[in-house]
């Protein structure tokens, strides 16, 4: 019977310990992703050159502008 209880409790020491390390590790996934925004660089997948997107850099202005 002792055993038993014993075991549930280290079950629930290790649930846990698990639970604090996931949020632990969601802080600093948060940290890190605040840090990376806040540089003023454009985020991943959206290179930019001098402000310009580079898929219209090579657009001329059509008939629009004229």
């Amino acid at each position: 019977m002792g055993r038993i209880s014993f075991q549930k409790r280290q079950k629930e020491m290790k649930r846990q310990e698990k639970q604090q390390m996931k949020a632990q590790r969601r802080a600093e996934r948060k940290l890190a992703k605040g840090s990376e925004t806040e540089g003023g660089a454009p985020p991943e997948g959206t290179p930019e050159i001098d402000g310009i997107d580079p898929d219209i850099l090579a657009v001329a202005p059509g008939w629009e502008t004229q």
